[in-house]
């Protein structure tokens, strides 16, 4: 497959798969690559957002590919995809099985969102162990980390010893990005990013897809564990 592909996979629900998805999809976009998502989760989240997204924002929104497909179809629907995109971006559904094992095996990279609770860090070793016998390089992102940093440096701690590199970026627990995606858009429209209530969860997601672009391509290699002097986190 010529697309950079990868996927989005937490056992647990509500962890902020779906947004990561659209909101790097949407960033990439705008940076002027051809980007596709594709929906493997029964739930089918992301496909409401980018039909909302045809209807509120038409032509005035970068184009993004779109597919469903669950099961053996999964397969067929990256090869299609992959014909004319860059990255393909892939949501999964919360839970193991047939749906997301496909893109695993042939991501470059799977990012793993876990949100700064025991309830994530208990659901993010089974994913881990899943990516891994798929053979692929999981990714943990933080997301919905909130300004003060005592529990999330208790997490850090506890994910640090799963052995799974840790983007240094971070996303904070911010309005900003459910808001968006409520009416069809992201915070990396061109659209949002100068609206001052965007612009610090839009450098976020900036900074992060360069560190995943960077970390696909194999030109990162973090330790298991994130320096604590890149956070961007707020309200």
């Amino acid at each position: 497959m010529a697309a950079q592909i990868m996927t989005v996979a937490q056992h647990k629900g509500g962890a902020g798969k779906t947004t990561l998805v659209a909101h790097l999809a949407v960033t990439w976009a705008e940076a002027g690559q051809r980007v596709a998502i594709l929906d493997t989760d029964p739930q089918a989240s992301l496909g409401t957002w980018h039909r909302q997204r045809q209807a509120a924002l038409g032509r005035r929104a970068q184009p993004l590919a779109y597919g469903a497909a669950t099961g053996w179809r999964v397969r067929s629907e990256l090869d299609r995809l992959s014909r004319t995109s860059d990255v393909i971006l892939v949501d999964t559904p919360p839970s193991a099985g047939p749906d997301a094992r496909p893109s695993l095996r042939f991501s470059s990279a799977v990012l793993v969102p876990v949100q700064p609770s025991p309830l994530d860090l208990w659901a993010t070793k089974p994913v881990l162990d899943e990516i891994r016998r798929e053979r692929s390089r999981p990714l943990i992102v933080l997301t919905r980390v909130p300004a003060r940093a005592r529990l999330t440096n208790e997490v850090l701690a506890e994910l640090a010893r799963l052995h799974c590199p840790i983007a240094l970026a971070r996303l904070g627990n911010r309005t900003a990005y459910a808001a968006t995606l409520a009416v069809g858009a992201s915070v990396a429209d061109w659209a949002m990013q100068d609206e001052p209530w965007c612009l610090d969860a839009a450098r976020e997601i900036k900074i992060l897809s360069d560190e995943v672009l960077d970390f696909a391509v194999g030109r990162v290699a973090e330790p298991y564990g994130a320096p604590a002097g890149r956070v961007l986190v707020g309200a």
